[in-house]
């Protein structure tokens, strides 16, 4: 999910910009240090989007900048537990695909896609039902729902996320009309 959020940080002003200490330059200064980065409160920041006050410069022994304590709106994207989100395959292998949701990745696993079973095409990057002749692969639009969540701070590449989409109403969005569009013929029919 996306949230805008207020948040509280410290950023050092390099000695070249003590003279011209500006909102703009603080903004910039908390893009490049927080940017991509994962908060286990917040989720990843997406972007710094407005510098509201910056308080007293704060020098520290044998360092050449100044800090300063900044409040700032941000775009975060926190991804909460059976949250539903829409997404875009990026990544076919053996055992499922990675789906892009977001700044981040989540894993659909094979066992979490379909109840039939689906075979891993190398050659096409897909995976592929012998019974239905549906496939699955890089590009194709998902709806899953979020089924486990582990943020690793230090090193955001490697959060993972376990993703669902067995449940009615999940799945690749081609296969969702299809079947929408089947219960309508059904419907109609009686």
């Amino acid at each position: 999910m996306y949230k805008r959020v207020r948040l509280k940080d410290t950023v050092e002003v390099p000695p070249q910009f003590l003279a011209d200490v500006t909102p703009g330059l603080v903004q910039r200064l908390l893009q490049d240090k927080l940017e991509g980065r994962m908060d286990e409160d917040v989720g990843s920041v997406v972007s710094v989007t407005e510098v509201h006050d910056i308080g007293q410069g704060a020098v520290l022994p044998n360092r050449p900048g100044v800090y300063y304590e900044a409040e700032f709106d941000a775009v975060t994207f926190d991804p909460q537990m059976q949250e539903v989100v829409d997404g875009e395959v990026v990544e076919v292998v053996n055992f499922g695909a990675f789906v892009g949701i977001g700044p981040v990745d989540g894993l659909l696993h094979v066992s979490q896609i379909s109840d039939e079973y689906l075979a891993f095409d190398e050659e096409n990057q897909q995976l592929a039902s012998r019974e239905s002749n549906r496939t699955l692969g890089v590009g194709d639009s998902v709806r899953a729902r979020i089924v486990t969540k582990s943020i690793d701070e230090r090193n955001p590449r490697e959060s993972k996320i376990g993703l669902t989409a067995k449940q009615v109403g999940l799945g690749k969005h081609g296969w969702l009309k299809e079947d929408r569009e089947a219960r309508q013929a059904t419907t109609e029919s009686e």
